[in-house]
């Protein structure tokens, strides 16, 4: 695999204690202390009514990083990438639970909730964006694998592209086979070249070297709790304004060495 590169023009978070990106920012310099509290999802404000109620956990998590890192761009115009290590949990549940019974009619809104391509449907409605759009699931190498399919899309389109990497949690008893602790989600908006919003030229290869863990204990187990989390290194050095390489989770025994140059 050749070496993938783009500018990193923003950045959207959120994650159990970490509303957004300033937030996040200022624990991943050490300017505040990590506290862990369940997950808070602001109300999608830019979808229709109907829609708005209809919206899942999933989509005002991703309606809400995607914005954050889109900010200051037309959000229309972005091709995007959303990645996924699952869909919809709670509306997993819930299905589950309906066909469980013996009425096992399923609403439409449970029906196309449930589809993994419903959070990009959703922004789509949100912001009017017609751009291409691809929705990817590796497991728990699912950010790595959006992250490659969003360089490749800015090296061979040179277009900015919007990834949304996210996850969201199961109740029980799914919960005890996929215990992802809350949902959680990062955006980086990628372009082509360096401009006035530019934080940090990013350079993608191949390695086989390991993942490498954060120091902070709470925050390792966010980072190997959620699986959008494996992005937290490499945002601990977009935050610090530190250049220098990371490896990042993909599929064993193929990793991600990212090398990050700020601006």
């Amino acid at each position: 695999m050749s070496t993938l590169t783009a500018w990193i023009d923003g950045v959207g978070f959120l994650a159990p204690g970490l509303p957004d990106w300033p937030a996040a920012r200022a624990v991943l310099r050490g300017e505040a202390p990590y506290a862990a509290a369940p997950s808070v999802l602001p109300p999608p404000a830019l979808l229709p009514p109907a829609e708005r109620r209809r919206a899942s956990r999933i989509v005002k998590l991703t309606l809400a990083i995607g914005l954050e890192a889109a900010a200051g761009a037309d959000a229309s115009l972005l091709s995007t990438v959303f990645t996924a290590s699952g869909a919809d949990g709670h509306n997993c549940h819930a299905l589950c639970e309906q066909l469980a019974t013996d009425d096992r009619q399923i609403s439409p809104t449970r029906f196309h909730n449930s589809v993994h391509n419903a959070a990009a449907g959703y922004w789509g409605i949100a912001t009017g964006a017609m751009a291409p759009c691809q929705v990817l699931c590796a497991y728990d190498a699912s950010f790595g694998a959006g992250l490659l399919d969003a360089l490749a899309q800015v090296a061979l389109e040179r277009q900015p592209v919007l990834l949304i990497a996210y996850d969201g949690e199961y109740p029980e008893p799914l919960h005890a086979w996929r215990d992802t602790p809350d949902c959680a989600g990062v955006a980086l908006l990628l372009g082509p070249e360096r401009g006035p919003r530019s934080l940090a030229r990013l350079d993608v290869a191949a390695t086989s070297d390991p993942a490498e863990p954060l120091a902070d204990a709470a925050l390792e187990a966010l980072r190997g709790g959620i699986p959008a989390m494996r992005a937290l290194p490499l945002l601990a050095r977009i935050a610090r304004g530190e250049a220098g390489a990371v490896t990042l989770d993909y599929l064993p025994p193929m990793q991600l060495a990212a090398d990050l140059q700020p601006c």
